[in-house]
């Protein structure tokens, strides 16, 4: 049975890196039984080397640690920085690593892109920040705007156990934590806040649309008004439908996007829909003080949603991607605020297209387009050797063989 609904959480909205990685590092340094880590970017940098020192402490002081990296996200990671990891006991997986093709890498779809931290099962994160120097504000003009949460309660149980399996899963190799959390683990609950969340997950197998089928509840329920921050926005037929339908019978919907993107394709897509979008009664602001990495949205007044999948393709059809659902006024109020905030102070609205001043050709070029976009995840599910892998780095096979061709190469097994 997967993650259901639970209630009495504590949460905590953390923005950008400067809030996110010292609540991390902080739980990590504090864990007593387990440490289980999902992450989409593991640099070896100012903020990758302390997350891999507290977890090589934790591990040396009989924590059972589990790491698992996207071998597309993560393909750089030295062979010193892994096997300092996995001699230190941390069950260290590399996600559907490949070798390189000409000095490129060639894995590009179906990628582990969660991020997902629980510890002890009485603390655990939800969100879209990587482990990078990129996610810091202060390491310049390109660092990204971005948020996740931390979660106190019986939702941080759930997390725990969601991750849990997918390290059990067709894993003959080293088990890492305990089967399920202990019982002062379970009571941690009892102290926690009256918030309810819910994890929602997005694979290729059983729950293929799930983060989906939460967005359009949302959404088609909405009253008064709907704020959503994305990064690469190019949603599929129903969710754009949704959003323009709650526009049109009265919602305020308003769409914040990138403004000054760290990959140009993405605005250009976007700026298809604007016509669309505008026309509907949806108000568009492009986030401009820096690339915008977020992947949130907030209904009414008690419903939130923070969490690793992106309104796109990528997200929405072929990535294994988390979000927490949430229903708490408190919080849906913190993260509203944020947004006008953000809206008010870093944003320029798009103004709406004059009647009559788009061309007639240029609305049937952005629906050829839209469509042959929206058919991408189905092409790519039929490019060769997609299906994804886990590679545990061993002492004896350098964790890197995948990359730089070790005759002995790791032992790998098929994905959950």
């Amino acid at each position: 049975m997967g993650p259901t609904w639970t209630t009495g959480n504590q949460l905590r909205l953390l923005e950008n890196g400067e809030e996110y990685f010292p609540r991390v590092l902080a739980a990590i340094a504090g864990a007593q039984q387990s440490v289980l880590l999902e992450t989409f970017i593991l640099f070896d940098d100012e903020v990758g080397q302390p997350l891999r020192d507290a977890l090589i402490a934790a591990a040396r002081r009989g924590v059972s640690v589990a790491l698992t990296v996207d071998g597309f996200g993560s393909a750089d990671l030295s062979p010193a920085f892994l096997s300092g990891l996995v001699e230190a006991g941390v069950v260290v997986r590399l996600f559907s690593p490949r070798r390189r093709l000409v000095g490129m890498r060639t894995n590009l779809f179906r990628r582990l892109h969660r991020k997902l931290v629980a510890v002890d099962a009485s603390v655990a994160f939800v969100g879209g920040i990587n482990v990078s120097v990129q996610h810091l504000i202060d390491s310049g003009p390109l660092a990204k705007q971005d948020y996740a949460v931390e979660v106190r309660g019986p939702a941080a149980r759930e997390i725990h156990a969601f991750l849990l399996d997918a390290i059990h899963a067709n894993s003959p190799g080293p088990k890492a934590p305990p089967q399920r959390p202990a019982r002062r683990m379970r009571e941690a609950g009892a102290l926690a806040g009256p918030g309810a969340a819910l994890l929602v997950t997005r694979d290729n197998d059983r729950h293929r649309r799930d983060i989906e089928r939460q967005y359009l509840l949302a959404i088609r329920g909405a009253e008064r008004e709907l704020i959503i921050a994305n990064a690469y926005f190019l949603p599929g037929y129903r969710l754009l439908q949704a959003i323009c339908d709650a526009a049109r019978r009265g919602v305020d919907v308003q769409l914040i996007v990138q403004g000054n993107p760290d990959m140009m394709w993405v605005k250009r897509t976007v700026d298809m829909l604007y016509a669309h979008l505008r026309e509907a009664g949806v108000r568009i602001f492009e986030y401009c003080e820096r690339p915008l990495h977020g992947k949130v949205a907030v209904v009414d007044d008690d419903w939130a949603t923070v969490g690793s999948s992106n309104l796109d393709p990528l997200s929405l059809f072929l990535n294994l991607e988390a979000n927490l659902i949430i229903r708490d006024t408190a919080f849906a109020a913190t993260l509203k605020q944020n947004l006008r905030t953000r809206m008010e102070s870093s944003c320029q609205e798009v103004p709406a297209t004059p009647d009559g001043a788009r061309p007639r050709w240029q609305g049937l070029a952005t629906a050829l387009v839209f469509h042959a976009l929206r058919r991408f995840p189905a092409w790519a599910g039929w490019l060769p050797a997609h299906t994804p892998k886990l590679l545990t780095p061993t002492l004896d096979a350098p964790p890197s063989g995948w990359q730089s061709g070790v005759a002995t190469p790791p032992r790998e097994q098929d994905c959950p």
